[in-house]
């Protein structure tokens, strides 16, 4: 067990929403163990009763929570209909929903009544040129207030999303957005990255070249670099924008199970997986980690991730709208003009929940940049990690350098379930090198060879009951064979993540790497976490 680092305050703990929710559950017990046990146990009454304390927005209440309780094929929230660009756009209109920035570029903010005009507007723009429930919209953009603009557009008609950072080549790109035919692409003219600017117009091209499904192209104009594109319809994101007397979008109500995002796993052994994501099913999830796991409140907290449009970090990101959170978006390099500026934006947009990596922390760390003598990190709850294990010593750096006073809840899970199997709890204390817990919902244990759950030691992380944030399909699988290969050949009816993991005394866990390339010399399996450790 590692050392105990830090512990939440009864005062924080009783304020929590997780803590509320316990209040409202019908177990005796207050302890986050005994809750999770119960939400196992009782997957139908713990969805129920969160689905119910999250307020979704729905048009339409759903017949059953759960039919069919079997991995592949459970069915979630059946006969419910609803819409998750309503459910993001849902707060308080006088509050700051958006604020984005970058390099090079002003501060600038929307609030909840700003931005439900703008996706009106766009929504409309969208509209002319066809974009309707089902419509493949594919966008290769940096992560700026005009992308979520759009995707809320989209996605408020029932359009199905995807997207890339715009420092993929092109080919990454034709490998992706090339395998779903998307009708709309959406891009930038050029991006700026560590004090440089980057031309966009060559990628774009050598993607419009390849993909002959695309019948128009929006362009935001993000840089001052002109763009020629080789397509006879191109739109400015400007003249996109239809005004009307409505400021507010049209919702298309649409079943729980409707595809909204399709995102890509890595291609490191193959092309790309297209992986087609549930509306509800990233909704629901999405709402349970922000609201359960990372306590953010409505009206009160504000969320940053440092990600690009690349990562599911960056549907994660913009999802916290749905909890009323104000969410804070940067385009450009964590390093540009120094180490500082990420912690300087925390200060200047008061960010409460600070998401990075442990290759950031890593750079500060090496640097000898101190983020509290920096910038005034007092507004901090939490400080979020993933993208890899973080190691022992990043714990104590942080506590030492940023804030003493925090939960760094570090943090796994990944594309192909578009959120977390393990992560932080506001209840619970943090343990060095530990992730604080599996997730509500989530049945993860960690296996051996034989398919039995180990603690302490090294096996297979699985899941071993069905979770609403499953995919519903991977695309052009019409007969489920990959998908079920993907995640269901190691243990029939039990989803193998690919991840190696220990799950410890406390109820905690440890990421050793990926399972795939785990090194096994004389037995001893060595995990990608060791190996980090090491050359760091």
């Amino acid at each position: 067990m590692g050392r105990l680092l830090w512990s939440p305050s009864e005062s924080r703990i009783k304020s929590s929403l997780l803590y509320k929710f316990i209040q409202e559950s019908p177990i005796d017990s207050k302890s986050y163990a005994d809750l999770h046990r119960w939400s196992i146990d009782n997957m139908e009454d713990f969805w129920s009763q969160f689905w119910e304390f999250s307020n979704i927005i729905y048009s339409k209440n759903y017949d059953r929570v759960l039919s069919n309780p079997t991995m592949p094929g459970a069915r979630w929230f059946e006969g419910s209909r609803l819409n998750y660009a309503e459910n993001l756009l849902s707060g308080n209109p006088d509050q700051i929903a958006i604020i984005g920035t970058g390099e090079g570029r002003k501060d600038e903010s929307f609030t909840f009544r700003e931005l439900n005009i703008a996706v009106a507007s766009a929504q409309r723009g969208l509209r002319k040129l066809g974009v309707e429930s089902g419509t493949r919209v594919a966008a290769f953009v940096p992560n700026c207030v005009e992308t979520v603009i759009l995707m809320l557009a989209a996605t408020a008609s029932g359009a199905i999303w995807t997207s890339c950072s715009p420092d993929f080549g092109s080919q990454g790109v034709i490998d992706r957005f090339g395998q779903v035919g998307p009708s709309l692409l959406i891009v930038a003219n050029g991006y700026n990255y560590n004090g440089k600017t980057f031309d966009l117009e060559d990628k774009i091209n050598g993607v419009l070249e390849r993909i002959d499904t695309i019948e128009n192209v929006i362009s935001i104009k993000f840089v001052q670099t002109p763009c020629n594109l080789n397509h006879p319809s191109v739109i400015e994101y400007t003249d996109l924008l239809i005004d009307n007397i409505s400021s507010v979008p049209e919702f298309v109500q649409l079943p729980f199970n409707h595809p909204l995002y399709i995102m890509y796993s890595s291609g490191t052994t193959g092309p790309p997986k297209s992986i087609v994501h549930g509306a509800g099913g990233t909704l629901i999830q999405h709402l349970k980690e922000h609201q359960l796991q990372c306590d953010i409140q409505s009206g009160r907290d504000r969320l940053f991730w440092f990600t690009t449009c690349g990562w599911m970090m960056w549907n994660w990101l913009v999802s916290g709208l749905a909890s009323g959170a104000s969410i804070v978006l940067y385009e450009g390099s964590p390093g540009y003009p120094d180490l500082g500026t990420l912690w300087r934006i925390a200060e200047r947009t008061e960010i409460t929940h600070f998401g990075t990596s442990p290759k950031f922390l890593a750079a500060c760390s090496k640097s000898e940049k101190i983020p509290r003598e920096i910038a005034d990190l007092s507004n901090f709850k939490s400080l979020l990690s993933t993208g890899s294990p973080l190691v022992p010593e990043q714990f104590d750096w942080v506590y030492k350098n940023v804030n003493s006073d925090i939960q760094v809840a570090s943090i796994s899970g990944g594309t192909d379930i578009i959120g977390c199997f393990l992560a932080g709890s506001p209840l619970l204390p943090v343990y060095r090198g530990e992730i604080q817990c599996s997730q509500l919902g989530m049945d993860v244990q960690s296996w051996n060879v034989d398919g039995k759950s180990i603690i302490g030691e090294s096996g297979e992380l699985v899941c071993a009951s069905p979770f609403p944030s499953m995919p519903i399909s991977f695309w052009n699988d019409d007969d489920g064979s990959n998908y079920i290969s993907a995640y269901f050949d190691e243990f029939e009816g039990v989803w193998t993540h690919g991840d190696y993991v220990e799950m410890t005394s406390t109820g905690g866990a440890i990421i050793h790497g990926r399972s795939d390339t785990t090194l096994n010399p004389g037995g001893v399996r060595i995990g990608t976490a060791e190996i980090y450790r090491a050359v760091e």
